[in-house]
């Protein structure tokens, strides 16, 4: 809210227009400079306090010795400690191997400290610092109320205005005020300021408000710091309710009185869209007794010309409050004048069953989190237009929403999303134990009574919750579900759950729950991409049912890529990549630093495909409210989680664009439920299309068509599943598509498209056709072998042919291999598998000629990898690569391989660990991949380079 002031005798000035437009008529009083307002950046005295010694020894009376600027932080100018061994770090550290394993040890040399957990800042530091300056306060302002605004604290703060103290406050979400009228008459003061970012309240040190995981546990003052004068009478506090059925806005207005005397009030209020003033309220009467008034001034008609906000159409008002008082018991005066101005949207936030609505339109949350990282800062940005950006790359994406992970964004976002129609999930800035009596319990209610005043008008802010994952009594469900109560009941333009995660309440007006998602914590194997062969039915529909309110998936994905070593140079502000350069030191210790790029490329091209998977899951189940993916971009902290298509600055990774991404993520997805990926000659390709339809109105008219095509683009099969009206707001079944196989050529990739005329969407899904039945038996001149048993090393001796089939069981190996990507990360889960990141090979090498794959993995190696072994290849020569590579995990980057050949004994050699031998009747995709191995070991491009012995051989196996 922004607000100006004007002292004197005179009439009510003319209304004022729209917020950012000048005064019409009177303007309001100003300083010496002609503001209202006096900026206090710039360079300020500064002095560290770690031992806590400033308050004893009173620092707020002395001038003190060292300079920086504020806004901004004391880390990113240079002051604090540097990282060593003894940092006291803000966060928990779950794999403490950093400070014990052997591989560590040159990252723990003074000199040379490097974390591998997160983000490392170039200087630490926890505790009081202080922040003074000089003050001079305007002539003009005599006989005014003078206020301190702070905004964006970390954390506390405790301000002294010549050596007497004037108060402190704990936000960490809202800016901190302080009514200094007592101390600052006019003239030069000295204003001191004590910054505490230590654990003031038990917001969990994990929490991203305060960690060093996500934004760092910085010290310092970000945003607006400004000295405002208003008059003795003031607004305090504008509050817009909109009611969407009358077109109309209800308007709350807090009045402050610092004149001891009762007032005869007069108020004007209007509502403008565009510059063009709407409605208009004039010579509103009341009295004001006492200190603070609430009221509600009127309700505004905003008639027919009324525009709605939402996700397409983000209509904002500008609001002002004007207001005249004088004492009641006289008509001379004195007289006094305010002017308040926010901005709104007409909107309403509902729910129907199991779906939020939005404006009497079903929605559905397409979201992604924001934790609060900001490398080059360390905190967030201040100023709307990096906000929008932010948003921008999100809504490239497809995405509609945004959940703020345990903390609260500054203004300038909630401005960013209120005009690109882009909507938040708040946080109460807590991820900690709850209903335990400790001081938390009461600072939640407090923060979330700041949280409402400070953003509570902006139509973007859609949804509060208390914080992330609560523990406590019940999963903290006894303390949080008066919580929830007393917030749905205080503030009706949010909707309120208990917390993201966790607990499912009766009192949630929605839940936020991770079961609706593929991958839980600690199932490894058993999620359905590594333990069941490709499919696109699954959907939580059974989930859904269980409850009576809206469902958001929470934290989906998690799906890992391996590092992008090219991002380092761009890490050149407060915090560092010294994780990522501890990985490229373990890449290159272990001899393959050159395929850095290739891992990257083939990890992030099967991590696109979970989360296509992932989203499409979501999208095809009936009634579900939501997803927040954890996350579009990468989550440097907790062990280092890479699950980003973009990265911590918010620029796209090399192996995904935004438009691929928004194909199976947007307002409109076509969905194909296909019962399974791999087909045969023998069979017809089946599937039933359904559309999620999202948009701002029915699709009256839609004309929904599938192609099939080859790699090539070929379109092998065609149809057209008719014209159709596609409400909004719900999942519509449209029609099955069956088409025989007999004829296509196999094996090939083809792919499955489905458009959708009229609405700019089209998707795609990757299917297989494999010859009903080849030839498995090895070709003349080939041994194959199951195990190095003596008659396969008599055929290497006498220079023959082998195949060694060896079986996944008998493969000596630690590394747990799975056909997803990596789960958040190995150090964070302690060890969590599956341990790797796909398959890297060369889709040209003649030894894969009758297996169509592209390089990096695909639906087709499924069964392969679910029936396989990695087969760890680093005692081997150092230059070998393995025809089928396993892309390792970051924190231990061994040589894996599927599928290797060598020079053994006189002999060539080809060993595949993975299992294709049983079963092949059912396993299309084995059979094939042995036929292409054995036709290969049968040819005469079969030449391995590399010199391998028994033993090296041997010892790869139990």
């Amino acid at each position: 809210m922004r607000w100006s002031c004007r002292t004197g005798v005179g009439v009510l000035a003319a209304a004022c227009l729209v917020v950012g437009c000048s005064w019409a008529g009177a303007r309001p009083a100003a300083s010496e400079d002609g503001s209202a307002v006096l900026s206090l950046a710039g360079e300020w005295r500064f002095r560290l306090d770690p031992e806590d010694q400033g308050v004893g020894e009173g620092w707020f009376a002395q001038d003190l010795p060292d300079r920086l600027r504020l806004p901004g932080s004391l880390q990113e100018q240079g002051f604090g400690k540097a990282v060593s061994l003894d940092t006291a770090w803000t966060g928990s550290i779950s794999d403490r191997s950093y400070f014990t394993a052997e591989k560590y040890a040159p990252y723990r040399e003074a000199g040379n400290i490097k974390v591998p957990f997160w983000l490392q800042p170039e200087r630490h530091y926890v505790g009081p610092a202080w922040y003074q300056r000089t003050v001079a306060v305007p002539e003009a302002w005599a006989g005014k109320r003078v206020v301190l605004h702070l905004e964006r604290c970390h954390w506390t703060t405790t301000v002294w205005v010549d050596g007497e103290q004037a108060g402190s406050a704990d936000s960490l979400s809202a800016p901190h005020e302080y009514d200094l009228t007592a101390h600052l008459a006019p003239g030069e003061h000295r204003l001191t300021v004590r910054v505490d970012n230590r654990m003031h309240v038990g917001v969990g040190a994990n929490a991203h408000s305060v960690s060093d995981h996500t934004q760092s546990n910085w010290n310092g003052i970000t945003g607006r710091i400004e000295l405002r004068a208003t008059d003795l009478v003031w607004i305090d506090d504008v509050q817009v309710f909109p009611d969407v059925a009358a077109k109309s806005a209800r308007v709350q207005v807090t009045i402050g009185n610092a004149t001891g005397r009762t007032l005869a009030v007069y108020a004007d209020v209007q509502a403008a869209l565009a510059g063009k003033i709407l409605a208009l309220q004039r010579d509103i009467k009341f009295s004001v007794t006492g200190e603070r008034k609430e009221l509600t001034l009127w309700d505004l008609p905003l008639g027919d010309a009324c525009r709605l906000w939402d996700e397409f159409s983000p209509a904002l008002y500008g609001l002002t409050v004007s207001l005249y008082a004088r004492p009641i018991d006289s008509v001379k005066g004195p007289y006094w004048q305010a002017t308040a101005e926010t901005t709104f949207g007409v909107r309403e936030i509902t729910t129907k069953g199991t779906q939020f609505v939005l404006n009497g339109r079903p929605i559905f949350l397409r979201g992604t989190l924001e934790c609060c990282i900001f490398p080059l800062t360390g905190y967030p940005p201040m100023d709307v237009d990096a906000w929008k950006r932010i948003i921008r790359v999100c809504q490239a994406h497809g995405l509609n929403h945004m959940r703020f992970h345990s903390h609260c964004p500054p203004e300038a976002a909630f401005a960013a999303a209120d005009e690109l129609g882009f909507t938040f999930q708040v946080e109460c800035a807590a991820w900690t134990g709850v209903g335990n009596g400790e001081p938390i319990d009461r600072w939640l209610y407090a923060e979330a009574d700041r949280i409402l005043r400070a953003y509570g008008n902006h139509p973007s802010f859609l949804l509060l919750a208390s914080g992330n994952e609560p523990s406590g009594p019940g999963g903290g469900a006894k303390y949080l579900g008066p919580w929830v109560t007393h917030y749905k009941e205080k503030d009706a333009r949010h909707l309120v759950t208990s917390a993201a995660g966790w607990p499912v309440i009766p009192e949630n007006q929605y839940h936020s729950a991770p079961q609706p998602r593929i991958h839980q914590w600690g199932a490894g194997p058993r999620c359905r991409l590594n333990a069941n062969p490709p499919e696109t039915e699954t959907d939580y529909s059974g989930f859904v049912a269980k409850h009576a309110a809206p469902v958001v998936a929470h934290e989906i994905g998690q799906w890992c890529v391996y590092p992008n070593f090219d991002e380092i140079p761009k890490y050149t502000g407060v915090l560092k990549a010294k994780n990522f350069e501890i990985f490229r030191d373990f890449l290159s210790s272990a001899h393959m630093a050159d395929q850095a790029r290739a891992f990257l490329m083939a990890s992030g091209r099967l991590q696109v495909l979970c989360y296509k998977e992932e989203i499409e899951s979501a999208l095809r189940t009936a009634g579900l409210g939501g997803f927040q993916l954890l996350d579009l971009h990468d989550f440097p902290g907790q062990g280092t989680a890479l699950v980003g298509v973009v990265d911590p600055f918010w620029d796209s990774k090399p192996y995904v664009s935004p438009a691929e991404y928004r194909r199976f993520c947007g307002p409109t997805v076509g969905l194909a439920r296909l019962p399974k990926r791999v087909f045969t000659t023998g069979e017809a390709l089946r599937a039933r299309i359904d559309v999620a339809h999202f948009g701002p109105a029915d699709l009256a008219d839609a004309e929904v068509r599938w192609t099939l095509r080859d790699a090539s683009g070929k379109v092998v099969g065609s149809g057209a599943l008719g014209r159709r009206r596609l409400p909004t707001g719900r999942l519509t079944a449209v029609g099955d598509v069956a088409y025989p196989l007999d004829s296509v050529r196999a094996p090939q990739k083809l792919v499955l498209v489905v458009g959708i005329a009229g609405a700019d969407a089209e998707n795609d899904w990757d299917v297989w056709v494999y010859p009903k039945q080849v030839d498995a038996a090895a070709p003349a001149g080939v041994h194959l072998a199951d195990r190095l048993d003596e008659q396969a090393v008599a055929r290497l001796r006498s220079g023959g042919k082998v195949v060694l089939l060896a079986p996944p069981d008998a493969v000596r190996t630690d590394v747990k291999m799975g056909f997803s990507s990596i789960f958040w990360n190995t150090s964070w889960t302690r060890g969590q598998p599956p341990h790797t990141l796909g398959v890297l090979c060369d889709p040209g090498h003649p030894a894969l000629a009758e297996f169509p794959t592209e390089y990096h993995s695909n639906w087709q190696w499924s069964d392969l990898v679910r029936h396989g072994a990695a087969m760890a290849l680093d005692g081997l020569p150092v230059d070998l690569r393995p025809i089928v590579q396993v892309v390792p995990d970051w924190f231990n980057p061994r040589r894996l391989g599927l599928v290797f050949e060598a020079r053994v004994a006189g002999g060539r050699l080809l060993v595949c660990s993975i299992d294709l031998s049983s079963d092949l009747a059912g396993r299309p995709e084995a059979r094939q991949m042995r036929r292409s191995l054995l036709a290969y070991a049968g040819g005469d491009q079969f030449a391995p380079k590399h010199e391998v012995t028994l033993d090296e051989v041997r010892a790869l196996l139990k």
